[in-house]
């Protein structure tokens, strides 16, 4: 009788592989060469750092701003309130509705499998500071979370046994047009919704989401469209309005003695707080020794101006602003991912509507208006803190595309405060440069 005899299998030792690893990778890291862009050319005073660029933007009413986006929200004000010009008048009313894609009709007698179902335009209006942002996420009230909730009412009976199957709650799912972050406004954001029902009214939609978080959400118009249309895909253009409130003294001129030590910057706390309680993670706050040089002069104001002109030289261009992202995934950092194409950038001061603060004159104010094909996560915040970090260091005209080649973010600042965001409204059609909020 012959014994098999069994073959012993290699042993691999995986330890010494990940071992192995992690020298490699540490190895390729130290020998990257990272280009960090040089903060002292070509400016009048020293830039700030993250975290003074970070007091610096909290340290303001932000509460006014706040107030303003929810009376928009719930119809008391508008956008002419703020911008009195007839440029509003593309701002459409309750009683008006965006103009329709134009899509490829199709017949009756063409229609079936996925074309048979029915799909409905939904175009609302939210307070970012009621919400933890657009996306669904578990045990978070989220503005996703609250409309498919709404919509479950309208699921098809299929679907509905399915879900029941899957021990799942009777929603409706519903796409959109860009998912904002917590704290961040919307006057029209874009979504759609679809089922094989066909008794299903517009109306009918209107009503629940209405009922579900009054003063908080509001539907603007609902209708039926092909079902070719998806809110993102089909998109030509985003418009974003950030306002940034100016305290007393700024967007004035600065002297030559105007500059501030950086132990004092931002000593005064009085509005430093937060107004809807977004406590968000502060990023890029490491502060080298080369960032803190004892006796350095840095700015404490900013112009408008200088700000409306470093944004124009974004207009216009395809580039990739992965400088001016964050959070974002590895693989979206080289390549057409980070692509954006920003059709208008412009700001310019105004003044919040009187209603808004209760005194005589309303509060003066930084609009920021950006028009772009598609933006990236945290762009809109990033570009404005930025813009304003190099408009009161007085930077030369090309600073942000300057920027743009630099490959770590702490070359930008931190991002804005999300209360002074809003997203105004999406295009689907090819932008018309002569609409637009600030000329």
């Amino acid at each position: 009788m012959i014994k098999s005899v069994p073959v012993p299998f290699p042993v691999v030792n995986i330890s010494q592989q990940i071992r192995k690893y992690f020298m490699e990778a540490q190895t390729h890291t130290k020998n990257k060469v990272y280009f960090h862009y040089n903060h002292t050319d070509s400016c009048k005073f020293a830039r700030w750092n993250a975290r003074e660029s970070y007091e610096f933007m909290n340290s303001r009413h932000w509460q006014d701003v706040v107030d303003f986006y929810s009376n928009m929200v719930n119809g008391r004000l508008s956008l002419s309130d703020l911008f009195v010009t007839e440029r509003t008048s593309f701002i459409h009313d309750d009683d008006n509705e965006i103009p329709e894609v134009e899509l490829e009709n199709y017949s009756s007698k063409d229609k079936s499998g996925k074309w048979e179902r029915v799909t409905f335009k939904i175009l609302v209006s939210y307070h970012g500071g009621s919400f933890d942002g657009w996306q669904k996420q578990p045990g978070l009230n989220t503005v996703q979370g609250l409309l498919e909730k709404s919509l479950g009412s309208f699921v098809d009976d299929r679907k509905a046994q399915l879900l029941k199957e899957l021990c799942k709650p009777l929603e409706g799912c519903a796409s959109v047009a860009g998912r904002t972050d917590k704290g961040v406004s919307a006057l029209q954001q874009v979504c759609s919704f679809y089922t094989w029902r066909k008794d299903v009214k517009p109306h009918d939609i209107e009503d629940a989401i209405n009922s579900v978080a009054p003063g908080k959400i509001r539907v603007i118009s609902v209708f039926q469209v092909s079902r070719a249309f998806h809110p993102n895909f089909s998109a030509k253009w985003r418009r974003y309005l950030y306002i940034f409130p100016l305290n007393d003294g700024e967007n004035k001129v600065q002297g030559c003695d105007s500059g501030l030590e950086v132990d004092n910057l931002c000593s005064d706390r009085r509005f430093g707080e937060r107004s809807n309680g977004c406590d968000e993670k502060i990023e890029n706050l490491l502060i080298n020794d080369e960032d803190v040089l004892e006796g350095v002069k840095k700015p404490k104001s900013f112009t408008v101006n200088r700000v409306n002109m470093l944004l124009k030289q974004l207009e216009g261009k395809l580039l990739s602003y992965k400088i001016f992202a964050r959070d974002t995934k590895p693989s979206r950092n080289t390549g057409p991912p980070t692509e954006c194409f920003i059709h208008h950038a412009r700001a310019m001061e105004a003044r919040l509507p009187c209603s808004v603060n209760g005194y005589g004159e309303g509060r003066k104010v930084m609009c920021v208006e950006l028009v772009a094909n598609r933006f990236l996560r945290k762009m809109v915040r990033v570009l404005v803190a930025t813009s304003i970090r190099e408009a009161a260091a007085g930077a030369e005209e090309e600073a942000l595309l300057k920027l743009l080649d630099a490959t770590c973010r702490r070359a930008t600042a931190p991002p804005a405060p999300p209360d002074g965001l809003c997203l105004v409204d999406v295009g689907y059609t090819e932008f018309d440069p002569s609409i637009t909020l600030i000329a």
